[in-house]
């Protein structure tokens, strides 16, 4: 064997296996490193271009939508044109109508007050005070008739011929009656039917109505006499005299309405008569 060896193969065999194997295992880690950084530059790279599409897509709907609007402000302008217009030519047209509307009034009002101007000439220079006061006396005379008229029209001559004081047609006119006060008055409403009805001082009992003809049949309860009224007529003051009543002012009945099953009415009695006998509650025969 020779003394002398080569140095390569020295060096060979002086280095560890160890050192060889930690070589490797550091090439291993680097290419891990290597593709595990190519990956994440590729996610990157994908992620960066998935948000630049979503604005890119983002930004095109906003264009759109400031088209859109820049649209509609320019339609709005133009329909803003063509009211202004319009207004513009009403109002003129409304000046001219107030201005027309003015003038005729003022020419009504000169036109009204001339008339009136040349009525008041006329009546001056036709009328006098002889003629002004034989007219206020021929309506006095007028009105005076009128009076006597309604008088007349208010009395009448009762059942007994005696003559009644002021009749009520109705029932407003029998509070009138009350408000003078000149006798006593009693509102009623008898049904027709054989008991009795209490009215005032005397019982009223009614037995007969003919609705077509305005008539009824009643009989009277005073002073424990019975006294009928028949037939008689809707308005007809019903006259009977009663104890402690004077010759000329007997008590009154007068029906306002005749039913077909009732009367309505009043009784009136004299201020000056007492109080009247309690009624019999049994009818005479």
């Amino acid at each position: 064997m020779s003394e002398f060896q080569d140095p390569s193969m020295q060096s060979t065999a002086a280095t560890p296996r160890w050192v060889g194997l930690a070589i490797a295992a550091l090439g291993g880690v680097s290419l891990i490193g290597l593709v595990v950084g190519i990956s994440a530059l590729s996610q990157s790279r994908s992620v960066e271009q998935s948000i630049q599409a979503t604005l890119k897509q983002q930004n095109d709907m906003l264009a759109q939508r400031l088209a859109k609007t820049d649209e509609q402000n320019q339609q709005l302008q133009s329909d803003l044109k063509v009211v202004t217009d319009k207004l513009n030519v009403t109002k003129e047209d409304l000046d001219k109508a107030r201005q027309a509307s003015k003038a005729s009034v003022a020419a009504y009002n000169k036109k009204l007050s001339g008339l009136e101007t040349n009525v008041n000439s006329q009546l001056a220079t036709k009328a006098s005070t002889d003629d002004v006061n034989k007219l206020s006396t021929d309506v006095g005379g007028v009105k005076n008739d009128l009076e006597d008229t309604k008088s007349k029209l208010e009395r009448a001559t009762g059942d007994m011929g005696v003559m009644s004081g002021l009749i009520a047609r109705n029932h407003d006119d029998l509070e009138e009656l009350k408000r003078r006060g000149d006798r006593n008055y009693y509102e009623f409403t008898v049904p027709r039917g054989k008991t009795p009805q209490r009215v005032g001082p005397v019982q009223i009992s009614l037995s007969k109505t003919d609705q077509k003809k305005s008539k009824y049949t009643m009989t009277v309860l005073a002073d424990d006499k019975a006294i009928e009224k028949k037939d008689k007529t809707a308005g007809e003051p019903v006259q009977f005299y009663v104890k402690g009543t004077a010759r000329y002012s007997p008590y009154e009945i007068v029906v306002f309405d005749v039913g077909k099953n009732q009367v309505s009415g009043y009784l009136s009695t004299p201020k000056s008569a007492g109080a009247a006998t309690a009624a019999s509650n049994t009818p005479g025969q």
